[in-house]
């Protein structure tokens, strides 16, 4: 064995020895305690339906008035949103349905006959939830309508292979106060623990593996040196 390799293994063998460890302690309730300071709730259907908010851009269709229909429009700061033939609307706190409802009413008023209209979210810049950590694509993603801790993570496309499913911390901000609790993803995938719903500006962390992730960082410099299993039981 020449002396690179031998530096490196030892190394390696050094960095696992550090971080045989387990990964980082969050001192954050958990289990039982943790569902004080994240409810899981039960919210019912007219709860979770979204209101639209400042800057969401909507997608409303007319039945049979293509000339009517707007796509991507966006909600005015002040809440406005200005659709043909009727004006300005007041968008912002009505849901989609509520929204819907007032259309239609304005364009009877107008003429048209049963109207049907729907109204779609196309996109929104005010509910989001960061999802960091050991997952496949951390970063900041939209809410639209109820989203629970497994539906997050599944946006940022899942767990990666170092995550620890059994340390995922949600951090959460009301009233200006900052709290957080770690959850069991792998009691919750189970059904023996409840789902919690995220809440727009949540905070998700999937824990790490210190150890899985140490012993990777390490394989993944194995290359640069031309290392192969062959050379290393010589």
């Amino acid at each position: 064995m020449t002396k690179a390799v031998a530096g490196v293994l030892l190394s390696m063998s050094v960095c696992l020895a550090a971080c045989s460890t387990p990964s980082e302690h969050f001192n954050l309730p958990q289990g039982k305690e943790a569902y004080q300071v994240i409810p899981p709730e039960r919210i019912e259907a007219d709860q979770v339906a979204y209101r639209i908010n400042p800057l969401d851009s909507l997608t409303i269709t007319v039945f049979r008035e293509p000339d009517l229909a707007v796509r991507e429009a966006p909600v005015e700061a002040g809440g406005g949103l200005v659709l043909p033939l009727i004006g300005e609307v007041h968008a912002v706190g009505r849901t989609s349905t509520e929204l819907a409802a007032v259309i239609e009413t304005e364009l009877r008023k107008r003429g048209l006959r049963q109207p049907h209209v729907s109204v779609i979210i196309a996109s929104t810049k005010t509910q989001n939830v960061v999802v960091d950590g050991a997952v496949q694509e951390a970063g900041v993603y939209q809410l639209l309508g109820s989203t629970t801790l497994l539906q997050s993570i599944a946006m940022a496309k899942g767990a990666n292979r170092v995550a620890q499913l059994d340390r995922v911390a949600i951090f959460r901000t009301v009233n200006g106060v900052r709290s957080g609790a770690l959850f069991d993803v792998l009691a919750i995938r189970e059904g023996r623990s409840p789902d919690p719903y995220i809440q727009s500006g949540d905070y998700v962390i999937v824990g790490s593996s210190s150890t899985k992730s140490r012993y990777y960082d390490v394989l993944s410099i194995l290359p640069a040196f031309g290392l192969f299993i062959p050379l290393l039981v010589n």
